[in-house]
């Protein structure tokens, strides 16, 4: 499937389409050997609410934005490596269908697909990236993620203590080490979580407690504990999980589009390559009889 993409210029397009997309909000994403595997919309369990969220998979990353204009707009560009991917389905139930859990060192979420057909699609492309990945390279896949952060509504009252309630003044914590909300009282320290960032985060104190009597391979616990950050200062919560979508962001479901398929009929490769020709050659002066400009699905 990728192979016979990486050279192609219908490839080169399609990138360079979602590099325009970003626009300066976004970091350049062709290089050499670089392919886009798929796209789509994915709905992104965030600290407040669901949120619409475009996913773009590569052959060696994992890419996703804030929709600002459905195919035409992106912002809040985030990256993730595939090597660092792992995925875990997750059992549906009353509230919520078709989800699986999208774990890194540095940053682990859960997002939801539209039915279960995306959701196997999704799975299954992301899965095979991340196989043919560590079988080029050699590597093995990381043994410890960040965790999954619970969402804000799932907790009225603190996880650890059970008595704080949460108010306007009363505000949630996250453990960026478990993931649980806490309330202040019981996350007044930090520690150093190396595979996420190079400073001190604010844990809850069972973690806290946990993590300092921990075996640590790189030094003993004294040089441990110096790593230590005991400040109860307030983090900033994830980056794109705090920002309200914009206004008329939201958008008709389309199905996510998977390039290279076995099942991708020749007339749909045509219709791509139109599009992407579309994306990357300005239109020339219309006529009053000239048709107007395709779409594009970036």
């Amino acid at each position: 499937m990728v192979d016979r993409l990486v050279n192609s210029e219908l490839n080169t397009r399609r990138i360079a389409s979602v590099e325009s997309c970003f626009g300066s909000s976004g970091v350049p994403l062709a290089i050499p050997g670089r392919v886009l595997v798929g796209e789509g919309v994915l709905t992104k369990m965030c600290r407040k609410r669901p949120k619409s969220r475009q996913f773009f998979l590569f052959n060696d990353i994992l890419v996703y934005g804030n929709i600002v204009i459905g195919k035409k707009k992106y912002n809040k560009q985030h990256i993730m490596p595939l090597e660092e991917v792992s995925l875990d389905s997750i059992a549906d139930n009353q509230q919520y269908r078709n989800g699986w859990y999208i774990r890194t060192t540095t940053k682990s979420f859960v997002v939801y697909a539209a039915t279960s057909t995306e959701k196997q699609e999704w799975m299954a492309h992301i899965n095979k990236c991340v196989e043919d990945l560590l079988r080029k390279s050699g590597k093995k896949p990381p043994g410890n993620h960040a965790a999954v952060w619970v969402p804000d509504a799932e907790a009225s009252i603190c996880m650890h203590c059970k008595k704080t309630q949460f108010t306007f003044v009363q505000r949630r914590h996250h453990c960026r080490n478990c993931g649980a909300v806490v309330c202040s009282a019981c996350s007044t320290k930090k520690f150093l979580l190396p595979q996420q960032t190079g400073k001190a985060l604010r844990v809850c104190d069972a973690c806290y407690d946990r993590l300092r009597h921990a075996p640590d391979p790189d030094g003993s616990v004294e040089q441990r504990a110096s790593k230590l950050n005991i400040s109860g200062a307030a983090d900033s919560s994830n980056d794109d999980d705090t920002d309200e979508d914009l206004p008329g962001s939201a958008e008709a479901h389309d199905e996510p589009r998977f390039y290279g398929d076995n099942s991708m009929s020749l007339a749909d490769e045509q219709t791509v390559n139109q599009s992407a020709i579309a994306t990357t050659t300005p239109p020339a002066t219309a006529t009053p009889s000239a048709a107007a400009p395709a779409s594009i699905n970036c």
